[in-house]
């Protein structure tokens, strides 16, 4: 195993692993766990005892589930990265994860989304792209803190008014989604400064994008 000197990060990216060694659980003062593309299916339930986490990669796997101990890392501030899984659902436990400020779980099989996200209340960057979302829910204005939301190709038709309580958002990328329609909410959010419609035929585009405009933010169409 690779380790860095500290003893804090423990990085073992593409290890060809199979599974994670026993003596990682060992290790409870790791403030980063870097995991990815090791062809995991299963991640113990020992998880929970890294306790110090505050950065846990585990991208480019074969995971169906996640344990509920994965909530018990309250500690995970920086960030966790689940894309390229096979997840459908996280567990309940992840909405205990209140400091946590970036989340990826792009390129997975959501067909909904997890509202356990929406407890998440230190996010502020939030990768739900490539997933077979069809809808947004509205606890999504939950995330107050939230200043980017990627949702690239999903099969999003619409959007919920909610997405307009969003105080803090500057990027909103909606690119490839077969969207019908765009609330007129999204001219009310404060901050932002990008709006990507690239590969979304909308049957006409609303007559709000001109003052998005003027006000600064950058649309893509």
């Amino acid at each position: 195993m690779a380790c860095m000197s500290n003893g804090t990060v423990l990085n073992l990216w593409k290890k060809n692993l199979g599974s994670i060694p026993a003596s990682v659980w060992e290790q409870t003062n790791l403030s980063t766990l870097i995991l990815a593309d090791n062809g995991l299916t299963e991640l113990p339930s020992q998880i929970g005892q890294l306790r110090a986490l505050r950065t846990l990669d585990l991208g480019h796997n074969q995971l169906a589930s996640l344990p509920e101990s994965l909530g018990n890392l309250t500690e995970l501030s920086d960030f966790l990265y689940l894309h390229d899984n096979r997840l459908t659902h996280l567990p309940a436990s992840i909405q205990h994860l209140t400091r946590l400020r970036y989340l990826n779980v792009s390129d997975n099989l959501f067909s909904v989304f997890p509202e356990p996200v929406c407890n998440l209340s230190g996010l502020i960057e939030l990768r739900v792209s490539g997933n077979p979302l069809s809808a947004l829910p509205e606890c999504i204005a939950r995330l107050q803190n939230l200043r980017e939301l990627h949702l690239r190709n999903n099969q999003l038709t619409a959007l919920p008014q909610a997405i307009g309580r969003l105080p803090e958002l500057r990027q909103l990328d909606l690119r490839g989604n077969p969207l019908q329609s765009l609330p007129a909410a999204i001219a009310e959010l404060p901050k932002l400064e990008k709006l990507d419609l690239r590969w979304v035929n909308l049957p006409r585009f609303p007559e709000w994008l001109p003052f998005l405009e003027s006000r600064g933010c950058i649309v893509y169409r």
